[in-house]
């Protein structure tokens, strides 16, 4: 089982004039170190207007950045949001493929179509209809990274005539591809288009070992891959805070962590918020324990449980914990994910108002008592994986329709805009300077410059 690491960039308020700067650079500081420990991922989610949830509107700039300051990591671009809308298409492409170039071909494609009203009547989607724009969009970007040119695409939520897209990324077909998925159904809906599925779930692994085998049964029987390559990987998001004592890791993990959870639910589900006014991070405070999202009633619920769990009930309260305590209890609750067959697990420090000095404590921990023994059985597992990935690969490809790919007319061309205009005026005298104009400008023209501005 692999691991990665998570970033919403939450920065609770209030801010100051730095707080921003201070979030970024802290974070790469964050996977400067997963790279030198040996984690295998950082996922960068894209959002937008989610103010104290997620500051991270930019994910192909940071983790850009990233990947200056690492050399094995996997980026994983988890997720770029595929309604056009949000993205076009031919821009989703050129930039994963600028970024799989400069890291050396470490990307991770991860999509989504987001369910919040702030991002959703932002741009103004209609929610009935995000489902499909996710998959056009999704479908049109693998299209413009794979095809030499694109031919063109006439659709409900896109239309665009045919162009070579470039660059072409250096993974090829293209980098492995991700869906997130928060219910059973979306987990289905990755294996029948032949991708992976980023639970960002907060499950036990009880619960996560009924999803892979759902997973991977419906991908066998019904999977038809949506791109030109097979990614046959589940992975599973936790909260995650480790040290020594187990009192340290609840109190410096806990509180962050279920700030995750409250800050998710005010925009998902029961918040009402005023753009630059809602205190997110004051409500939590306040009604916490109202919601079920007490740091406090988790920390007691831990003497009744005998094993980590996702979350935790006590007296009717619940929270999150997941892979917050000491390495053995981390270590016991991950291996519970590795015996369900799940492929990644995704871990969560960056919440709340952790701090980076605890965070940078609690993975340099990880990576010293944690990772080795699963890195270990990991490498082990690797031809196996690499056996079962190709076996599915070749037969959901059999099954991918030659349509995906639809032929462009050999005669397919585009004239420039003043060329364009010599043709509809039908202006012999216009076509006969603009071929002066190329000659002019095959020779070297001094003139060029000032007749192109």
């Amino acid at each position: 089982m692999k691991f990665g690491i998570f970033y919403e960039h939450q920065l609770p308020r209030p801010w100051d004039d730095d707080a921003e700067y201070r979030l970024l650079r802290e974070a790469l500081e964050q996977i400067e170190l997963a790279d030198r420990l040996g984690i295998d991922y950082v996922w960068e989610v894209e959002h937008h207007f989610l103010e104290e949830y997620s500051h991270s509107s930019a994910p192909e700039v940071f983790l850009a950045a990233a990947a200056a300051r690492t050399r094995r990591i996997r980026l994983g671009h988890g997720i770029v949001q595929t309604p056009p809308p949000f993205n076009h298409p031919a821009r989703v492409a050129e930039r994963l493929a600028t970024l799989d170039l400069i890291s050396d071909g470490r990307v991770d494609f991860g999509s989504g179509e987001s369910s919040s009203e702030a991002e959703l009547g932002g741009f103004r989607i209609d929610p009935v209809a995000k489902r499909e724009m996710w998959e056009e969009g999704l479908r049109v970007a693998l299209r413009c990274l794979t095809e030499t040119p694109f031919t063109g695409h006439a659709g409900r939520h896109v239309t665009m005539p045919p162009r070579n897209v470039v660059p072409k990324p250096r993974q090829r077909p293209h980098p492995p591809v991700w869906v997130a998925c928060s219910r059973r159904d979306t987990i289905l809906l990755a294996a029948r288009h032949g991708i992976g599925a980023l639970a960002f779930a907060f499950v036990n692994p009880e619960d996560a070992r009924r999803w892979v085998a759902d997973y991977r049964a419906t991908m066998e029987r019904e999977g038809v891959p949506i791109g030109d390559a097979v990614n046959p990987n589940l992975a599973c998001v936790t909260t995650f805070m480790c040290h020594h004592d187990e009192e340290t890791a609840l109190h410096r993990g806990l509180e962050g962590a279920n700030f995750f959870g409250y800050s998710l639910a005010h925009y998902y589900v029961f918040g009402r918020h005023r753009p630059g006014r809602t205190d997110v991070w004051a409500e939590y405070r306040q009604r916490r324990a109202e919601h079920g999202y007490d740091p406090e009633e988790v920390a007691a619920a831990r003497a009744h449980q005998d094993r980590l769990g996702a979350k935790v009930v006590s007296d009717g309260l619940g929270g999150l914990r997941g892979a917050v305590g000491t390495p053995d209890q981390v270590r016991e609750y991950l291996r519970r994910y590795e015996e369900a067959g799940v492929d990644q697990v995704i871990l969560c420090s960056q919440a709340g108002r952790n701090r980076h000095e605890h965070i940078m404590e609690s993975l340099e921990l990880f990576g010293r008592e944690v990772l080795p023994e699963f890195a270990e059985r990991d490498a082990a597992a690797e031809a196996e994986r690499a056996r079962r990935a190709e076996r599915l690969t070749e037969l959901l490809l059999g099954r991918k329709p030659p349509g995906d790919h639809p032929p462009l007319r050999d005669d397919y061309e585009f004239p420039a805009i003043p060329r364009a205009v010599a043709e509809r005026s039908g202006s012999d005298d216009l076509h006969a300077w603009l071929d002066r104009f190329a000659d002019q400008a095959a020779a070297g023209s001094n003139e060029l410059g000032n007749l192109v501005g």
